[in-house]
């Protein structure tokens, strides 16, 4: 398989259990696999499985039974340092709560995301600028979070998941804190990366959110359905 055919995702068999009297089986046996430049929603109820499905495609949690892959890399034989390495290059990060750093300017927040690349201060700068500029906020560079609206805090989420250029752009409930204006606005921006090729897994409980995507995957009791 060349590797503009090969999946950016390939969960195999995952499963992910919690010590206790008896275990607790969150996610079982799943499989899914997310090709480059798909727009993707993983849906499901509260309790489903999904927070838990994101920490494993975010490499912040591994599966307890199972094989995953990103970039065709199997991230559960490689040592802790490698991980964290492979998620700073490898994966951009939009949360429902923004996350943005209430003391530094829109720009020096946007530059943080490629911090942990080791990236120069001056390719940082450069890299913020011009993604500001896509998401619509290079006027804003020089304003602090407080200033902002949610959806303008959303954006210059984005565009800081964006800097270090990964190869999946995960989002987790991203229009959760936001009116349904700026929702919108977000999503189609999303929507906008998308058709540029850049690939993206939402986790959503709201289907009008959903439906924005191409492809809708559901969870339902830790097991994702076919």
């Amino acid at each position: 398989m060349n590797a503009a055919s090969s999946p950016v995702i390939a969960l195999r068999a995952v499963g992910r259990s919690f010590a206790g009297n008896p275990p607790v089986d969150i996610l079982r046996s799943v499989d899914l696999r997310v090709d480059r430049g798909e727009f993707v929603a993983i849906v499901g109820p509260s309790g489903s499985g999904k927070s838990t499905l994101l920490n494993i495609l975010g490499l912040l949690d591994s599966p307890t039974t199972g094989r995953y892959l990103l970039d065709g890399i199997d991230t559960t034989t490689i040592s802790h340092r490698r991980r964290a390495r492979l998620r700073a290059a490898r994966l951009g990060f939009v949360f429902q709560a923004f996350h943005l750093l209430p003391h530094l300017t829109v720009a020096e927040n946007v530059s943080l995301g490629g911090l942990y690349l080791g990236l120069p201060a001056r390719e940082r700068a450069r890299r913020a600028d011009r993604l500001l500029d896509r998401v619509g906020l290079g006027h804003r560079r020089r304003a602090r979070p407080r200033t902002l609206s949610g959806g303008e805090r959303q954006r210059v989420a984005i565009a800081r998941s964006l800097v270090a250029g990964p190869s999946v752009l995960l989002a987790d409930e991203p229009t959760g804190n936001l009116d349904s204006v700026s929702a919108d606005a977000v999503l189609s921006l999303f929507s906008e990366l998308h058709a540029e090729g850049v690939t993206v897994a939402m986790i959503t409980h709201d289907p009008g959110v959903a439906a924005r995507a191409h492809r809708r995957v559901r969870i339902v009791d830790g097991q994702v359905l076919r």
